[in-house]
């Protein structure tokens, strides 16, 4: 079993890949995971997107990563791509 994160960055860096351009959204990430049958809330992975795991967002959360940076409303950027 995976974590949300674990998902959330697998549907990132293949969103990434099909598109030949290291930029995702928040939707595009929700869409996949949703199609590869994901039970994580919209809300939960939207979280994960926007908070957890974005570098450059305030800190909310007692654990955070960097693996993810906002570049505009909505859009967001793999940091290790």
């Amino acid at each position: 079993m995976t974590g949300c994160r674990e998902e959330v960055l697998g549907a990132a860096r293949e969103i990434v890949r099909r598109k030949g351009k290291n930029e995702f959204t928040v939707v595009e990430v929700i869409d996949f995971l949703r199609r590869q049958g994901s039970e994580y809330e919209d809300s939960t992975i939207r979280t994960h997107i926007v908070s957890r795991c974005c570098g450059n967002a305030n800190k909310h959360h007692g654990t955070t990563y960097d693996d993810f940076r906002r570049v505009s409303r909505g859009v967001y950027r793999l940091t290790m791509y």
